[in-house]
């Protein structure tokens, strides 16, 4: 098996990507709830109290993950829900998985221009996919995804599909070149003057001319 060898440098840009993604994933986690509440309000009454009926402690997943460890530490949230430690945890739950592909984004096939978004949508779908449809079920911190309507399932795909979008949309902007400041840009123009190489004009060969 071929050992991989990282440099110094290449250690120094997976941690700053990685960062940059934590950054860009706290976004996206702020503009899915946004729109989760958004579409949540708007739906169907019965569909919304069916959800609701549903889930473990009528709690969403990570408020329920929160509690059972405050009560497995011998203590109870108040509230249930909302709660920081509930609001700490679903943030952490986007903030990790951005981070993770922030730091390997660069490793994958060149990104053809007008394409970048599909990244974002793979990252998202893949999100929906494992966390809500699959780990939660495992864990017990959601019921099973055949008790929910089919508009929850609906709203978690259109969600997590934006909060790909955002998280690639941050990272795009983050890793976007900033111009360079006009007092650095006179500097370079200095310098470059002062070491290129000066060329005096040749003198013409007046030999064997006749002038007028």
């Amino acid at each position: 098996m071929q050992r991989i060898v990282i440099t110094g440098n290449e250690r120094d840009q997976l941690i700053s990507n990685a960062v940059k993604g934590a950054i860009a994933g706290a976004v996206g986690v702020w503009l899915m709830d946004r729109l989760d509440w958004f579409m949540f309000k708007r739906v169907d009454a019965r569909a919304r109290q069916r959800t609701e009926a549903v889930r473990p402690g009528g709690l969403d997943p990570t408020h329920v993950a929160a509690n059972r460890a405050a009560h497995a530490a011998g203590t109870t949230l108040a509230p249930a829900q909302p709660h920081p430690a509930g609001v700490a945890l679903h943030y952490a739950l986007g903030i990790g998985p951005a981070a993770v592909y922030a730091a390997t984004r660069e490793r994958f096939p060149v990104r053809r221009a007008g394409q970048d978004h599909l990244y974002g949508l793979g990252f998202g779908l893949g999100l929906f996919l494992v966390m809500d449809e699959t780990l939660g079920t495992l864990t017990g911190l959601s019921a099973d995804p055949r008790a929910y309507p089919w508009q929850a399932h609906a709203r978690g795909l259109a969600t997590h599909l934006a909060l790909g979008l955002a998280t690639n949309m941050v990272l795009n902007l983050l890793h976007a070149p900033r111009p360079m400041p006009q007092s650095a840009l006179d500097r370079t123009r200095l310098q470059r003057e002062e070491t290129a190489p000066i060329f005096s004009p040749a003198k013409p060969d007046t030999a064997g001319v006749t002038l007028h």
